[in-house]
């Protein structure tokens, strides 16, 4: 395998959902997974867009959709998209009884309403 900067797919994801999100009690609409150090955070649709503070804040770029069935990259550096990349430890996703939104019990009932504002 080619190395990629940016990339250790050696490293597992840091939990079942948004790392900040779980500890405050908050929500996400889909989750996003850091290539380079696991670190599972909220996508930029999500109210608190945790995934984008995570690479503000470390400047690691690369980050794989952590739903269910996608395997697509995003690089915030050079906002490019990728339809596949490495294969990063396992697990690849969230549970897949977990809903999007999720989590189970912490989404708001007029959540899509929240999204949109």
């Amino acid at each position: 395998m080619t190395r990629i900067d940016g990339v250790d797919p050696g490293v597992p994801p840091s939990g079942r959902g948004c790392v900040e999100c779980d500890a405050d009690g908050g929500w996400w609409f889909h989750l996003r997974r850091c290539a380079q150090c696991g670190h599972v955070g909220c996508c930029d649709s999500s109210p608190a867009k945790h995934a984008t503070g995570h690479f503000r804040a470390t400047g690691h770029p690369l980050v794989q959709s952590y739903e269910p069935g996608e395997e697509w990259y995003w690089n915030f550096a050079t906002s490019e998209m990728f339809e596949a990349g490495p294969e990063l430890a396992a697990p690849v996703s969230h549970p897949a009884d977990q809903p999007a939104p999720g989590p189970a019990g912490r989404v708001p009932e007029d959540w899509a309403r929240v999204l949109r504002a």
